[in-house]
């Protein structure tokens, strides 16, 4: 893969030298950052609304998730089990220029998460021209699933993890004399809510990494199969990453999608595996 993206060819057949194509890379990455700089630009002037109804929304007794998960606990009979404590926290801002520095990240996190496809459509086409006919093939509707796990990963975070960490971490108290309030930063809250967001979107990269990797050589059902039980330590450290919180909940609600996509990428490599035997057979007939 290397080499070939070093010997890929102009627009007009000619072969690209290695300045030419830091030069096509740069542009691709001018581009990618135009789009977020697009995207945050438009969040920055509605930034108002989006704090208030997006950012902050983990934060407010009448999040959607909160609802849906006290009915869903009453229609399976559990009572108020999965119905969360409210939420009794106000954010500080202890600098000058906190709130306009976290306007920017807000800006600049969202439009990397709008323009999250163009990014890697950018991407895509600049490896484009190193692939061959078959591998072309194999990766139709790249883009679709790039993006598809990735916003399914950031939906998690923000509509479940999110929730039940900023809950848990709320209601805790050290001690029972309630000497200690709680009383979060700002930027506090924005770095946990990003970490969450980004590190579950790319998290549920997993199936299309186990994809790429079986499809390049570098592993194999077999292995991912053989490999099973370290995988689960490994999801284990990634939960605890991801999450701020230290229940055991809420690393259990990391745990367990990432571990069905853990499964679901043995499934995807296999696949994989078919296809790269299969093309082997016909190159060789």
């Amino acid at each position: 893969m290397a080499l070939s993206l070093l010997n890929r060819t102009g627009p007009e057949g000619e072969e690209m030298t290695f300045v030419d194509h830091l030069e096509a890379l740069r542009w691709h990455i001018v581009r990618s950052l135009l789009a977020v700089v697009v995207f945050g630009i438009f969040i920055f002037i509605k930034m108002d609304w989006v704090f208030e109804r997006v950012i902050a929304g983990p934060l407010q007794n009448d999040f959607i998730s909160y609802i849906l998960l006290c009915r869903f606990s009453h229609f399976i009979h559990l009572g108020d089990t999965l119905c969360m404590p409210a939420i009794n926290v106000k954010l500080q801002a202890i600098e000058f220029s906190s709130q306009f520095m976290s306007s920017i990240t807000i800006a600049f996190v969202g439009g990397f998460i709008a323009a999250f496809p163009y990014i890697f459509w950018e991407f895509w086409r600049f490896i484009k021209p190193a692939l061959k006919p078959s591998e072309l093939k194999s990766t139709r509707g790249s883009i679709f699933f790039v993006s598809f796990f990735f916003f399914t990963g950031a939906a998690f975070g923000y509509f479940l993890l999110g929730p039940f960490t900023f809950n848990f971490l709320s209601n805790y108290s050290l001690g029972t004399t309630h000497l200690l309030e709680t009383k979060p930063t700002l930027n506090d809250y924005l770095d946990n809510l990003v970490n969450i967001i980004i590190g579950c979107g790319l998290a549920f990269e997993l199936p299309v990494l186990a994809y790429v990797l079986t499809k390049i050589g570098l592993v194999t059902p077999q292995i991912l199969a053989s490999s099973r039980k370290y995988a689960i330590v490994v999801i284990l450290v990634v939960a605890a990453v991801i999450t701020p919180s230290p229940d055991w909940s809420s690393q259990m609600l990391v745990f367990v999608p990432l571990f069905l996509l853990y499964q679901l990428s043995i499934v995807v490599s296999k696949r994989a595996y078919k296809e790269m035997i299969k093309h082997d057979n016909e190159d060789w007939s």
